[in-house]
Protein backbone atom coordinates (compact mmCIF):
# COMPACT_ATOMS: atom_id res chain seq x y z
CA UNK A 1 0.00 0.00 0.00
CA UNK A 2 1.07 3.67 -0.79
CA UNK A 3 1.34 5.55 2.48
CA UNK A 4 -0.95 7.75 2.75
CA UNK A 5 1.33 11.26 2.71
CA UNK A 6 2.61 9.91 -0.67
CA UNK A 7 -0.78 9.95 -1.96
CA UNK A 8 -1.67 13.10 -0.61
CA UNK A 9 2.07 14.46 -1.68
CA UNK A 10 1.26 12.42 -5.46
CA UNK A 11 -2.05 14.11 -5.98
CA UNK A 12 -1.08 17.68 -5.08
CA UNK A 13 1.44 17.78 -7.18
CA UNK A 14 -0.95 16.43 -9.52
CA UNK A 15 -2.75 19.27 -9.28
CA UNK A 16 -0.54 21.48 -10.12
CA UNK A 17 0.13 18.95 -13.79
CA UNK A 18 3.46 17.76 -12.25
CA UNK A 19 4.53 14.28 -11.26
CA UNK A 20 6.48 12.94 -8.57
CA UNK A 21 9.14 12.02 -10.99
CA UNK A 22 8.71 15.31 -12.38
CA UNK A 23 7.20 14.83 -15.44
CA UNK A 24 4.41 16.43 -17.09
CA UNK A 25 1.15 14.20 -17.40
CA UNK A 26 1.36 13.41 -21.20
CA UNK A 27 4.94 12.59 -20.65
CA UNK A 28 6.51 9.18 -21.56
CA UNK A 29 9.56 8.01 -20.11
CA UNK A 30 12.75 7.26 -21.90
CA UNK A 31 12.30 4.59 -24.37
CA UNK A 32 15.37 1.83 -24.97
CA UNK A 33 14.34 -1.20 -27.16
CA UNK A 34 17.45 -3.89 -28.09
CA UNK A 35 16.12 -6.40 -30.95
CA UNK A 36 17.75 -9.69 -31.40
CA UNK A 37 18.56 -9.81 -27.79
CA UNK A 38 18.27 -13.73 -27.49
CA UNK A 39 20.47 -15.11 -29.96
CA UNK A 40 19.01 -18.30 -30.26
CA UNK A 41 15.34 -17.06 -30.46
CA UNK A 42 13.66 -16.82 -34.08
CA UNK A 43 13.12 -13.19 -33.15
CA UNK A 44 13.19 -11.04 -29.88
CA UNK A 45 13.99 -7.96 -28.10
CA UNK A 46 14.26 -6.34 -24.88
CA UNK A 47 12.56 -3.15 -23.96
CA UNK A 48 13.46 -0.71 -20.94
CA UNK A 49 10.45 1.86 -20.25
CA UNK A 50 12.15 3.73 -17.94
CA UNK A 51 12.68 1.31 -14.76
CA UNK A 52 10.01 -1.45 -16.31
CA UNK A 53 12.01 -3.98 -18.38
CA UNK A 54 10.56 -6.72 -20.12
CA UNK A 55 11.80 -8.98 -23.02
CA UNK A 56 9.93 -10.78 -26.19
CA UNK A 57 10.49 -13.53 -28.02
CA UNK A 58 9.07 -15.24 -31.16
CA UNK A 59 9.35 -18.98 -31.65
CA UNK A 60 7.76 -21.03 -34.34
CA UNK A 61 6.66 -24.43 -35.98
CA UNK A 62 4.37 -25.83 -37.93
CA UNK A 63 0.99 -27.28 -37.34
CA UNK A 64 -2.05 -27.66 -38.76
CA UNK A 65 -4.66 -24.69 -38.83
CA UNK A 66 -7.63 -23.75 -37.21
CA UNK A 67 -10.73 -25.67 -38.90
CA UNK A 68 -12.25 -21.97 -38.96
CA UNK A 69 -8.71 -20.49 -40.52
CA UNK A 70 -7.30 -23.06 -42.74
CA UNK A 71 -5.49 -20.42 -44.93
CA UNK A 72 -3.98 -18.26 -42.08
CA UNK A 73 -1.23 -18.90 -39.86
CA UNK A 74 -1.57 -19.06 -35.82
CA UNK A 75 -0.53 -16.65 -33.60
CA UNK A 76 0.10 -17.45 -30.03
CA UNK A 77 0.70 -14.44 -27.24
CA UNK A 78 2.03 -15.85 -24.00
CA UNK A 79 3.20 -13.70 -20.68
CA UNK A 80 4.62 -14.33 -17.24
CA UNK A 81 5.45 -12.25 -14.69
CA UNK A 82 9.20 -13.76 -13.37
CA UNK A 83 9.16 -13.48 -9.43
CA UNK A 84 12.27 -11.90 -9.16
CA UNK A 85 10.82 -8.55 -11.03
CA UNK A 86 8.43 -7.66 -8.09
CA UNK A 87 7.43 -8.79 -4.80
CA UNK A 88 3.75 -8.54 -6.07
CA UNK A 89 5.06 -11.65 -8.12
CA UNK A 90 4.68 -14.87 -7.36
CA UNK A 91 5.88 -18.29 -8.32
CA UNK A 92 3.57 -20.71 -10.40
CA UNK A 93 1.14 -20.41 -13.70
CA UNK A 94 0.48 -17.27 -14.81
CA UNK A 95 -2.29 -15.42 -12.89
CA UNK A 96 -5.08 -12.51 -13.87
CA UNK A 97 -2.83 -10.24 -14.27
CA UNK A 98 -0.42 -12.10 -16.97
CA UNK A 99 -3.71 -13.34 -19.07
CA UNK A 100 -4.87 -9.77 -19.18
CA UNK A 101 -1.47 -8.69 -20.32
CA UNK A 102 -1.39 -11.30 -23.06
CA UNK A 103 -4.28 -11.21 -24.30
CA UNK A 104 -4.63 -6.87 -25.02
CA UNK A 105 -1.10 -7.65 -26.61
CA UNK A 106 -2.75 -10.61 -28.88
CA UNK A 107 -6.23 -8.73 -29.68
CA UNK A 108 -3.69 -5.42 -30.42
CA UNK A 109 -1.98 -7.63 -32.79
CA UNK A 110 -5.10 -9.99 -34.79
CA UNK A 111 -7.33 -6.86 -34.76
CA UNK A 112 -5.41 -4.84 -37.26
CA UNK A 113 -3.99 -7.51 -38.64
CA UNK A 114 -0.19 -6.70 -37.67
CA UNK A 115 0.84 -9.73 -38.89
CA UNK A 116 0.24 -10.90 -42.31
CA UNK A 117 -0.99 -14.87 -40.98
CA UNK A 118 -1.96 -15.84 -44.71
CA UNK A 119 1.35 -15.61 -45.96
CA UNK A 120 2.31 -18.39 -43.06
CA UNK A 121 0.47 -21.13 -44.89
CA UNK A 122 2.62 -24.05 -46.68
CA UNK A 123 -0.44 -26.28 -47.78
CA UNK A 124 -3.91 -24.36 -46.97
CA UNK A 125 -5.86 -26.42 -44.31
CA UNK A 126 -2.81 -28.82 -43.72
CA UNK A 127 0.31 -27.16 -42.96
CA UNK A 128 0.74 -22.87 -41.42
CA UNK A 129 3.17 -21.72 -39.40
CA UNK A 130 2.92 -20.85 -35.57
CA UNK A 131 4.21 -18.10 -34.11
CA UNK A 132 5.16 -18.01 -30.24
CA UNK A 133 5.18 -14.80 -28.91
CA UNK A 134 6.74 -14.94 -24.86
CA UNK A 135 6.50 -11.91 -23.18
CA UNK A 136 8.79 -12.03 -19.81
CA UNK A 137 8.44 -9.01 -16.97
CA UNK A 138 11.98 -8.92 -15.52
CA UNK A 139 11.40 -5.98 -13.64
CA UNK A 140 7.99 -4.19 -13.08
CA UNK A 141 7.96 -0.26 -12.50
CA UNK A 142 4.49 0.14 -13.65
CA UNK A 143 3.09 0.52 -17.18
CA UNK A 144 4.00 -3.70 -18.10
CA UNK A 145 1.19 -3.00 -20.59
CA UNK A 146 3.39 -0.48 -23.28
CA UNK A 147 6.45 -1.85 -22.57
CA UNK A 148 5.09 -5.33 -23.21
CA UNK A 149 3.75 -4.07 -26.46
CA UNK A 150 7.06 -2.77 -27.39
CA UNK A 151 8.88 -5.56 -26.70
CA UNK A 152 6.33 -8.05 -28.94
CA UNK A 153 6.34 -5.84 -31.95
CA UNK A 154 9.75 -5.48 -32.43
CA UNK A 155 10.21 -9.23 -31.66
CA UNK A 156 8.38 -9.59 -34.35
CA UNK A 157 9.72 -6.81 -36.58
CA UNK A 158 13.12 -8.77 -35.83
CA UNK A 159 11.67 -12.13 -36.34
CA UNK A 160 12.96 -15.10 -39.07
CA UNK A 161 11.44 -18.01 -40.54
CA UNK A 162 13.59 -21.06 -40.56
CA UNK A 163 13.52 -23.34 -43.78
CA UNK A 164 10.53 -25.15 -43.84
CA UNK A 165 11.64 -28.72 -45.47
CA UNK A 166 9.32 -31.44 -47.47
CA UNK A 167 8.71 -34.65 -45.77
CA UNK A 168 6.78 -38.14 -46.45
CA UNK A 169 4.53 -36.95 -43.19
CA UNK A 170 4.67 -33.12 -44.20
CA UNK A 171 7.28 -30.80 -43.00
CA UNK A 172 10.10 -30.12 -40.72
CA UNK A 173 11.54 -27.26 -39.51
CA UNK A 174 15.34 -26.88 -40.15
CA UNK A 175 16.61 -24.28 -38.02
CA UNK A 176 19.98 -23.86 -39.51
CA UNK A 177 19.27 -21.18 -42.29
CA UNK A 178 16.59 -18.90 -42.13
CA UNK A 179 14.19 -18.17 -45.60
CA UNK A 180 12.46 -14.75 -44.73
CA UNK A 181 11.41 -12.45 -41.97
CA UNK A 182 7.87 -12.77 -40.63
CA UNK A 183 5.64 -10.40 -42.46
CA UNK A 184 4.12 -7.44 -40.74
CA UNK A 185 1.34 -5.38 -41.98
CA UNK A 186 1.47 -2.86 -39.11
CA UNK A 187 3.41 -1.65 -36.15
CA UNK A 188 1.00 -1.78 -33.39
CA UNK A 189 2.23 0.17 -29.94
CA UNK A 190 -0.65 0.70 -27.09
CA UNK A 191 -0.95 4.10 -24.91
CA UNK A 192 -1.74 3.59 -21.28
CA UNK A 193 -3.15 6.46 -19.31
CA UNK A 194 -4.24 5.88 -15.83
CA UNK A 195 -6.57 8.74 -14.09
CA UNK A 196 -5.77 9.70 -10.41
CA UNK A 197 -7.40 11.97 -8.32
CA UNK A 198 -9.76 13.33 -11.75
CA UNK A 199 -6.25 13.82 -13.73
CA UNK A 200 -5.40 11.78 -16.53
CA UNK A 201 -1.57 11.15 -16.69
CA UNK A 202 0.64 8.95 -19.75
CA UNK A 203 2.69 5.86 -18.64
CA UNK A 204 2.12 5.66 -15.27
CA UNK A 205 4.97 4.28 -12.61
CA UNK A 206 4.47 1.57 -10.26
CA UNK A 207 3.24 4.20 -7.36
CA UNK A 208 0.71 5.64 -9.43
CA UNK A 209 -0.56 3.00 -10.40
CA UNK A 210 -0.86 1.34 -6.66
CA UNK A 211 -3.22 4.55 -6.58
CA UNK A 212 -5.09 4.73 -9.76
CA UNK A 213 -8.82 5.06 -10.03
CA UNK A 214 -8.55 2.86 -13.10
CA UNK A 215 -6.58 2.95 -16.31
CA UNK A 216 -7.57 2.51 -20.18
CA UNK A 217 -5.15 1.06 -22.51
CA UNK A 218 -5.60 1.49 -26.27
CA UNK A 219 -4.03 0.54 -29.08
CA UNK A 220 -2.70 2.32 -31.85
CA UNK A 221 -1.58 1.40 -35.12
CA UNK A 222 1.09 3.30 -37.20
CA UNK A 223 -1.20 5.07 -39.29
CA UNK A 224 -3.28 6.63 -36.78
CA UNK A 225 -6.21 3.79 -36.41
CA UNK A 226 -7.22 2.36 -32.94
CA UNK A 227 -6.34 -1.51 -33.27
CA UNK A 228 -8.30 -2.24 -29.20
CA UNK A 229 -9.04 -0.50 -26.08
CA UNK A 230 -9.06 -2.24 -22.35
CA UNK A 231 -10.08 -0.49 -19.15
CA UNK A 232 -8.69 -2.20 -15.78
CA UNK A 233 -9.36 -1.39 -12.70
CA UNK A 234 -12.52 -0.37 -10.29
CA UNK A 235 -12.91 3.36 -11.00
CA UNK A 236 -14.74 4.64 -13.63
CA UNK A 237 -14.50 7.11 -16.82
CA UNK A 238 -16.82 9.13 -17.92
CA UNK A 239 -17.57 9.94 -21.31
CA UNK A 240 -16.05 12.94 -22.11
CA UNK A 241 -12.72 11.34 -20.06
CA UNK A 242 -12.48 8.75 -22.43
CA UNK A 243 -12.48 10.78 -25.42
CA UNK A 244 -9.90 12.83 -23.79
CA UNK A 245 -7.73 9.55 -23.19
CA UNK A 246 -8.69 8.18 -26.60
CA UNK A 247 -7.35 11.74 -28.18
CA UNK A 248 -4.06 11.31 -25.58
CA UNK A 249 -3.57 8.17 -26.82
CA UNK A 250 -3.30 9.11 -30.82
CA UNK A 251 -1.25 11.83 -29.77
CA UNK A 252 1.64 9.95 -27.69
CA UNK A 253 1.23 6.86 -30.00
CA UNK A 254 4.03 8.42 -32.53
CA UNK A 255 6.48 8.78 -29.55
CA UNK A 256 6.72 4.64 -29.14
CA UNK A 257 6.25 4.62 -33.17
CA UNK A 258 9.35 6.78 -33.13
CA UNK A 259 11.56 4.55 -31.30
CA UNK A 260 10.19 1.31 -33.59
CA UNK A 261 11.57 2.96 -36.44
CA UNK A 262 14.81 4.35 -34.89
CA UNK A 263 15.52 1.44 -33.05
CA UNK A 264 13.99 -2.50 -34.46
CA UNK A 265 13.70 -1.12 -38.47
CA UNK A 266 16.87 -0.77 -39.20
CA UNK A 267 17.55 -4.00 -37.46
CA UNK A 268 15.19 -5.33 -39.96
CA UNK A 269 16.75 -3.75 -42.87
CA UNK A 270 19.49 -5.44 -42.00
CA UNK A 271 18.10 -8.77 -41.66
CA UNK A 272 16.68 -8.57 -44.59
CA UNK A 273 20.12 -7.53 -46.52
CA UNK A 274 21.51 -10.51 -44.82
CA UNK A 275 18.88 -12.56 -45.91
CA UNK A 276 19.62 -11.52 -49.50
CA UNK A 277 23.01 -12.35 -49.33
CA UNK A 278 22.47 -16.30 -48.33
CA UNK A 279 20.06 -16.37 -51.43
CA UNK A 280 16.95 -16.24 -48.56
CA UNK A 281 13.53 -15.41 -50.81
CA UNK A 282 10.30 -16.18 -52.27
CA UNK A 283 8.81 -19.18 -50.70
CA UNK A 284 6.63 -21.15 -53.19
CA UNK A 285 4.93 -24.34 -51.24
CA UNK A 286 5.02 -27.57 -53.05
CA UNK A 287 2.09 -29.86 -53.38
CA UNK A 288 1.92 -32.47 -50.79
CA UNK A 289 2.94 -35.15 -52.75
CA UNK A 290 5.62 -38.34 -51.90
CA UNK A 291 9.10 -37.44 -52.30
CA UNK A 292 11.80 -39.96 -52.22
CA UNK A 293 13.89 -36.81 -51.36
CA UNK A 294 13.31 -33.98 -48.50
CA UNK A 295 12.85 -30.77 -50.63
CA UNK A 296 13.15 -27.19 -48.68
CA UNK A 297 10.08 -25.11 -48.71
CA UNK A 298 10.30 -21.29 -47.84
CA UNK A 299 8.18 -18.92 -46.99
CA UNK A 300 7.56 -15.32 -49.06
CA UNK A 301 9.08 -12.59 -46.99
CA UNK A 302 8.02 -8.96 -46.46
CA UNK A 303 10.17 -6.62 -45.33
CA UNK A 304 9.06 -2.76 -44.47
CA UNK A 305 11.28 0.11 -44.93
CA UNK A 306 13.27 1.31 -42.34
CA UNK A 307 15.09 4.88 -41.18
CA UNK A 308 18.06 5.80 -39.62
CA UNK A 309 19.25 4.11 -36.65
CA UNK A 310 19.42 4.85 -33.27
CA UNK A 311 19.72 3.38 -29.68
CA UNK A 312 17.40 5.44 -27.40
CA UNK A 313 14.54 7.80 -27.66
CA UNK A 314 13.14 10.25 -25.25
CA UNK A 315 10.32 12.88 -26.16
Amino acid sequence: MVPKLKRYTMETLLSRGVRLDGRKLDEVRKIEIVPGYVERAEGSALVKLGQTVVLAGVKTDIVAPFPDTPNEGVLVVHAEFVPLASPTFEPGPPDENAIELARVVDRSLREIKAVVLDKLVLEPGKHVWRLYVDIYVLNHDGNLFDASMLAAMAALLSARLPAAVKTEDGYRVDRSRFTGLVPINHRVVTVTIAKIAGKLLVDPTYEEEQVADTRLVVAVSEDGRIAGMQKTGMGDLSYREVLTATSIALNKAPVYQKALEDMVLPYRSKLERELGEQGGGEARPQPAVHREHEEPVEVQEVAEESGEGGEEYEE
